[in-house]
């Protein structure tokens, strides 16, 4: 198996595994008892708060431990909306989005909220100048630091700048960017800030939301004190021991890691020119994520490559969404006015720490002869 879905998931990293199988053994008391046993569980969540904040240069009582992305994105926008909803009752989010936060926009819709987007170029960029045209009465704008699909990284700081000199406070998705390029809390001047465990070696169900000090936020889950107040429910103790670890991990191995991923993806790219000369990389003039590559390949329909890929022993993502023998674009490729032709023939590459050269070789002599079954599936208008 050759496995080029790292942005949908992570493996666990050993290491992340036996310090989580050593907490579930270990640390079974609950970390808001007051007694030793339940000290010693709370002194294992601190030190994961710790590692984490010095991932991404916050303060450790700016962590705080919820259950994911989708978790971490609704309780920082719908909570930051809820706290403010005596100034206005909208908010904003870049069309580029990650569904968790538009899910978290429907919601606040059906609670009386209105909400705008804000454009995307086709570059995959959301521009600084987009935060002018947002309505009064906006509180909190959704940015993410680095797309899921295309890899593109966003201008989040100018952003920002902006929407603070409106009044606004922001909301950062950097699920995707963490742990493949730094990310500096402090230097994005953002509000809040999301991050999840399953995308950097860590496991799934441990995720953090950073929130600026004094930043209004307003909890969903309560009826008790758990994560200072903002956070109801016992804390995932073994799933956050493995985030923090995983954070720790990823922060030393960053800058080696992101230099040899650049340099896999810019040999994988050449490598699928030659493969099929037409084929399209979106958002390859802007600056993205060293390890991801999402790609169309005209004649092919995404659901059909996949397929062919997928029984030849590659592990990849469609970038459109397949129902009822249908391929739609996806929301982000429409966004970046991707004409439909291409954009249902897009797949996403995305690599990591297994990832080999020698992997990718093979990869793309398997693309070559996939292009081929799924090029005559597509013109034959079989279903997927």
């Amino acid at each position: 198996m050759i496995y080029l879905d790292h942005n949908a998931s992570t493996p666990v990293r050993p290491e992340v595994a036996d310090a989580m199988n050593t907490a579930l053994r270990d640390l079974g008391a609950n970390p808001s008892s007051a007694h030793r046993e339940g000290q010693r569980v709370r002194a294992a969540l601190e030190r994961a708060r710790e590692q984490v904040a010095r991932f991404v240069h916050a303060d450790a009582s700016e962590v705080i431990f919820v259950s994911g992305g989708t978790e971490g994105d609704h309780l920082a926008l719908m909570g930051a909306a809820w706290a403010q909803r005596e100034r206005g009752m909208r908010v904003a989010y870049a069309a580029i989005e990650h569904h968790a936060v538009h899910g978290a926009a429907d919601v606040l819709h059906e609670l009386g909220w209105s909400h705008a987007e804000l454009p995307c170029e086709p570059t995959g960029i959301t521009l600084p100048a987009a935060i002018d045209a947002l309505p009064q009465g906006t509180t909190v704008v959704s940015l993410m630091l680095a797309n899921n699909e295309t890899g593109v990284l966003q201008p989040v700081a100018a952003l920002t700048e902006r929407a603070h000199a409106r009044g606004m406070l922001v909301h950062c998705d950097a699920v995707q960017a963490a742990g493949k390029v730094p990310v500096d809390f402090a230097a994005l001047g953002v509000d809040f800030l999301v991050l999840s465990g399953h995308k950097f070696g860590g496991p799934k169900g441990a995720a953090a939301l950073i929130a600026r000090k004094g930043a209004p936020l307003s909890p969903l889950m309560r009826g008790s004190g758990h994560e200072r107040g903002r956070r109801g429910g016992t804390e995932n103790v073994a799933g956050i021991v493995g985030l923090g670890l995983a954070a720790e991990l990823a922060g030393v191995s960053l800058a080696a890691e992101s230099t040899r991923l650049l340099a896999l993806r810019e040999r994988f790219e050449r490598g699928l020119r030659l493969v099929s000369p037409d084929a399209h990389v979106h958002g390859e003039r802007s600056p993205r994520l060293p390890n991801t590559v999402n790609a169309s390949f005209p004649g092919a329909r995404s659901d059909s490559l996949l397929m062919a890929l997928d029984a030849r022993g590659v592990m990849v993502s469609a970038g459109a969404a397949c129902a009822s023998g249908a391929v739609e674009p996806s929301p982000v490729l429409r966004a970046m006015a991707v004409p439909h032709e291409l954009a249902i023939s897009a797949l996403r590459f995305s690599f990591g720490r297994e990832t080999t050269q020698a992997q990718l070789d093979e990869a793309l002599a398997i693309i070559a002869e996939a292009l081929q079954v799924a090029r005559r599936v597509t013109a034959a208008g079989a279903p997927a």
